[in-house]
């Protein structure tokens, strides 16, 4: 496939500076981009090396002092790279199939162009939008409503009555509705305590590999539009997460809490339960939020503080043996001092 680098730039809503007339037929790395390649500039570490770039077009931040190199400048060209990928590498067209080696349940309506992958349990009643691809091995329970463009990767479970919205993807091994962690002591052994509430993901979502999210004890647990979830991430019961926010792989929530719009929790961050994090909250990596966090902030360690004063902290640590060996000499002296 070769693409005329106008149609590229057309694509992208970007200004060609050099040799408009290129032909590219692939993209790659910069590093390993050749003539017949495009590939990205984004971060000052390739911007630098821009003179010596090997590709036959280079996507660029606007106002960049091309030299030599044939560059297409966007606004963002993060956004505009992937544009291109997505235009030398096509998702497949739906197809309209139902394998025969899938079980569908009674009463299961189906919109157009969907397509069932072998080994599909199906329950009764579920709803199944337009241009739902379900891949090999995945269970959905019965009365789960699942929206229009959905992709669905092998082995994921979708438990009984759960609500996906449209243009969601769920990666291989995840399971959405499993039972909350919830079990009332008696003294002597734990009594389950059933949990009745539902899982809801909506619009333009992205469920990472081997997620688990748990149905609410009551109501519903809620993944707001645009979210996006690394793998290995865990949402507990009657978890709200804020629209398009990132939750980091093995981030865990607790039940009950609430995470604002456009938060970030970076890898292994993990939050106690029934606290409020506001939006454009980040977590730092490994960090343990035991209270709740206002707009805005930015916090890290474990209890959490703010970033600013865990990177003062971390620059003390490594110095505490000499301050503690100062501090016992000083004592000393202190105490001669007392003794005279």
């Amino acid at each position: 496939m070769k693409i005329r680098l106008t149609e590229i730039a057309e694509t992208i809503g970007g200004e060609i500076i050099g040799d408009a007339g290129r032909e590219i037929s692939g993209v790659a790395p910069f590093e390993h981009a050749g003539a017949d390649h495009i590939t990205l500039a984004g971060s000052p570490k390739f911007l630098k090396a821009l003179e010596s770039a090997r590709a036959g077009a280079v996507i660029v931040p606007r106002n960049i002092t091309a030299g030599a190199a044939t560059v297409i400048a966007v606004d963002n060209p993060g956004v505009a790279f992937a544009k291109v990928v997505e235009m030398f590498h096509p998702k497949p067209a739906p197809e309209d199939r139902i394998s025969p080696r899938a079980h569908m349940g009674e009463a299961v309506t189906c919109g157009q162009q969907v397509s069932v992958g072998h080994f599909v349990s199906v329950g009764d009643r579920v709803s199944l939008g337009n241009r739902v691809r379900i891949h090999p091995g995945v269970v959905i329970g019965a009365d789960v409503t699942i929206g229009d463009d959905v992709e669905i990767y092998p082995n994921v479970t979708i438990r009984e009555r759960c609500r996906i919205g449209s243009r969601v993807i769920i990666h291989a091994g995840t399971v959405i509705g499993s039972d909350g962690f919830g079990f009332a002591p008696d003294g002597a052994q734990y009594y389950k305590i059933p949990h009745t509430g539902i899982v809801q993901i909506d619009d333009d979502t992205e469920i990472g590999a081997c997620n688990a999210i748990d149905r609410g004890t009551f109501g519903k647990t809620h993944i707001g539009r645009g979210v996006k979830t690394d793998n290995l991430v865990h949402i507990a019961h009657n978890v709200t997460v804020g629209e398009n926010s990132v939750l980091v792989a093995q981030v865990g929530i607790s039940g009950s809490t609430r995470i604002g719009k456009h938060a970030i929790l970076a890898g292994q961050a993990g939050i106690s339960g029934h606290l409020n994090l506001g939006d454009n909250v980040t977590v730092g990596p490994q960090a343990g939020i035991a209270k709740s966090v206002p707009d805005g902030e930015i916090v890290s360690g474990s209890p959490g503080i703010s970033h600013r004063l865990w990177l003062r902290v971390q620059q003390l640590i490594p110095k505490l043996p000499e301050m503690r060996k100062r501090v016992a000499e000083l004592e000393k002296r202190l105490e001669k001092l007392e003794e005279k």
